[in-house]
């Protein structure tokens, strides 16, 4: 499935063949919190080769050129939104925000009254973000020296 709009954006799923554009777009977008953490951030550490064979992963381009990526996970009870990321380049242009849309729809499409995404603690601009959008603190866990935040979205017009 690949849909455009007005925006001048499409969005595909990837293929094997975008192995290392989904790595490099990650690495370029999670790199600005490396000094936070003290660490990489783990989608900078995950085997997307494996990923992309496994789990939907779905690409947003602009101008021909990948601005955005979404991984999907499809749990039992909820869809899983295991990463989101924009290259800095395409960041504030609600990308982020248009990508979380198509998980919804996903989750919709696949009969889920909920989806749900986890994220650092120290991450607070994007648990703000999340927050604004709907979701709602679940759970904190102990992670590598900090905290993974659960938030969770119950969905509108199920079934």
């Amino acid at each position: 499935m690949t849909t455009t709009d007005s925006s001048q954006h499409s969005i595909r799923r990837a293929q094997p063949s975008d192995t290392e554009a989904v790595a490099s777009l990650t690495d370029a977008a999670y790199t600005k919190w490396v000094p936070l953490l003290r660490r990489k951030p783990q989608p900078m550490t995950a085997n997307y080769r494996d990923i992309i064979a496994t789990h939907p992963v779905w690409l947003l381009s602009a101008a021909d050129t990948i601005a955005g990526l979404l991984v999907l996970i499809y749990e039992p009870d909820t869809l899983l939104i295991e990463s989101v990321a924009i290259h800095p380049a395409y960041q504030h242009r609600g990308f982020g925000r248009r990508l979380l849309s198509l998980a919804e729809d996903e989750a919709r499409r696949a009969g889920y009254a909920s989806l749900r995404l986890y994220t650092n603690a120290l991450m607070e601009a994007n648990i703000a973000l999340y927050r604004r959008l709907g979701y709602e603190e679940t759970r904190r866990e102990p992670y590598k020296g900090s905290a993974l935040v659960h938030l969770a979205k119950q969905l509108a017009d199920v079934g």
